[in-house]
């Protein structure tokens, strides 16, 4: 992932509403939720709603899908393992000394939670 793809997805984090949907969606796991339940969890209107996750999904940090009358949303986990990967290549001067692996992010450990 080159520095404007991590530019892009740092700029569509970077406001209060995305990051708290964006964290409620990576503890959702690869369900998602519907865009109703995550407005409620914001206690934003779902118009307002739909413009941040807009910016989150052209980003490429979420994926939508129809599911009747409702849209579902949820995390592209390796969008997230990039950025993840990228603000951590570096640590400590190249020693491992960061707690969280790439393991933690993946989709197949949401499941077994």
């Amino acid at each position: 992932m080159d520095t404007k793809d991590i530019v892009r997805l740092l700029a569509a984090i970077a406001h209060e509403t995305r990051l708290q949907a964006y964290r409620y969606l990576v503890e959702a796991g690869p369900a998602g939720l519907h865009a109703g339940r995550l407005a409620e969890l914001l206690e934003i209107p779902p118009s307002s709603l739909t413009f941040h996750l807009k910016e989150l999904v052209h980003a490429g940090l979420l994926s939508s899908r129809q599911e009747g009358r409702f849209v579902s949303y949820s995390v592209e986990y390796a969008a997230m393992n990039s950025l993840l990967i990228y603000l951590t290549e570096n640590c400590c001067g190249g020693n491992p000394c960061s707690p969280v692996s790439v393991e933690v992010c993946s989709p197949a450990d949401q499941n077994r939670r």
